[in-house]
């Protein structure tokens, strides 16, 4: 279980667009991850910065699972539904506010639009079963969760990503969280401030 908010860590978000989009371009299905949603706050704004950056093709080939593992928390019905308060929209810029959100039936909320919502899906998922989702994943982001686990656990975490991950494909995860050793060889770093790693491989 993570808890989040719309726009945070933004900067590395956005490095993980720049390099995905490029590396998705011409794929029928672009697969993105987005393991430890929460309530939706991550995964949206991760949608957000994708419908800004590509192109309208290339998004409606997008689809962003996300995934969480509480169901005492009902983390599914809260994505699917994708209303939040009004004041968790603060860090959100106002032209992306208005741009991607609509009035809510409940007074001083806001959900988000049809065009993002139909780009998301969501399912119940430990990642200490350390079985992935699925294979063939564009990007995975990994934030705000890893401090949770002891480290012989974050290392298996992280091998699951690699194999969850398409050959090329980028790995987003929180910043102060460092890639553990034992799986430093299976990734390259790709921007000097972000924690953001480029699959090796197969």
């Amino acid at each position: 279980m993570a808890f989040t908010f719309f726009m945070r860590d933004q900067p590395t978000l956005e490095y993980a667009a720049d390099h995905m989009i490029p590396f998705a371009s011409g794929r029928s299905r672009i697969k993105v991850w987005d393991a430890g949603s929460a309530l939706g706050q991550e995964t949206y704004t991760v949608a957000m910065i994708l419908a800004e950056k590509m192109n309208p093709f290339g998004f409606r080939n997008l689809r962003i699972d996300a995934t969480d593992y509480d169901r005492d928390n009902n983390f599914g019905d809260s994505v699917t539904a994708a209303v939040y308060p009004v004041e968790e929209l603060q860090r959100t810029p106002t032209v992306l506010r208005e741009k991607y959100f609509e009035a809510a039936d409940s007074p001083g909320h806001l959900r988000v639009v049809e065009h993002l919502r139909s780009r998301v899906t969501f399912q119940y998922h430990d990642l200490l079963s350390l079985k992935p989702i699925g294979t063939g994943f564009c990007l995975v982001v990994c934030k705000n969760v890893m401090l949770h686990f002891q480290y012989p656990e974050r290392v298996e975490v992280f091998r699951m990503f690699y194999e969850a991950l398409a050959p090329g494909g980028y790995l987003a995860t929180e910043n102060t969280q460092k890639l553990p050793f034992e799986v430093a060889h299976l990734f390259q770093q790709v921007v000097p401030n972000a924690q953001l790693f480029k699959k090796i491989g197969n």
